[in-house]
């Protein structure tokens, strides 16, 4: 395994983790959603996943959240984080390990991210592992609105979203609003149809943030070779060994379906 650090387009510092296979199956990209980072038990789920397949395995922390790399969280925005992995995948193109068509996976914020840059660049993608995907600004929005109203108005009224971290104890989250002007931009669906390599979808079951019938409705759109797998009992972020072990399978026989 090894840790650099790299610029992107703005001359930025990211974090960036390269774990070189030996069995050169492929390449996958693994993207942390918002406040998130590489070293979350999920994404290092997700990593495993693929490295244990064959795969070299690259995660980074976009700029703007809670890992190694510059910026502060109060700035994301889908924006900056779809930038960040266009300039990681450049970056890589010039690595020895570098190969295509690569397998893109995310978590939420990182779940858009990657299906974008797959419907931007269809031929450069494999496999597509959608995980607590955000679909689009607009239903971004109606989540809210729909299952944590308060939050919402207050965040609108201040123009900031405070929380604590669960990822990080101690920390405090502070989101201004212009995240979601900025998410507004973002939507899956009327491109989904690009979407023909595999696309694995995992949801858990109370997820409120990307709930499954959002998922669903972007699913159904995917032309290509899908699955949707729904954790029993699990949140919007994994955290519970048994839902990562769950997940970890889900992955792995996934995986040996598409090689």
């Amino acid at each position: 395994m090894e840790k650099l650090f790299i610029q992107n387009r703005k001359g930025q510092k990211m974090s960036v983790i390269v774990e070189e296979s030996d069995g050169h199956k492929g390449l996958a990209f693994v993207m942390h959603g918002l406040g998130g980072f590489k070293e979350q038990p999920h994404i290092e789920t997700f990593a495993r996943a693929f490295f244990e397949k064959g795969f070299t395995v690259v995660r980074f922390d976009t700029t703007n959240t809670f890992g190694e790399s510059d910026g502060k969280y109060e700035d994301a925005t889908t924006t900056n984080y779809y930038d960040d992995l266009e300039d990681v995948i450049t970056w890589a193109k010039v690595q020895s390990w570098y190969q295509e068509p690569f397998a893109l996976s995310g978590h939420s914020l990182g779940g858009i991210c990657i299906a974008l840059y797959a419907e931007k660049y269809p031929g450069r993608v494999a496999a597509l592992a959608l995980i607590s995907s955000v679909v689009s600004g607009p239903l971004m929005l109606k989540a809210y609105e729909i299952y944590t109203p308060d939050i919402l108005s207050e965040w609108k009224k201040t123009g900031w979203r405070i929380s604590k971290s669960e990822s990080k104890p101690g920390v405090v989250k502070k989101l201004k609003w212009s995240f979601m002007e900025d998410a507004a931009k973002y939507d899956l669906l009327p491109d989904a149809g690009k979407l023909t390599m595999p696309v694995l979808f995992i949801v858990g079951e109370k997820d409120d943030g990307t709930p499954l019938e959002h998922i669903r409705i972007l699913h159904d759109a995917v032309a290509g070779p899908k699955e949707l797998h729904v954790i029993k009992g699990a949140p919007h972020t994994f955290r519970d060994p048994v839902h990562l072990a769950e997940i970890k399978q889900i992955f792995s026989d996934w995986l040996d379906k598409i090689l």
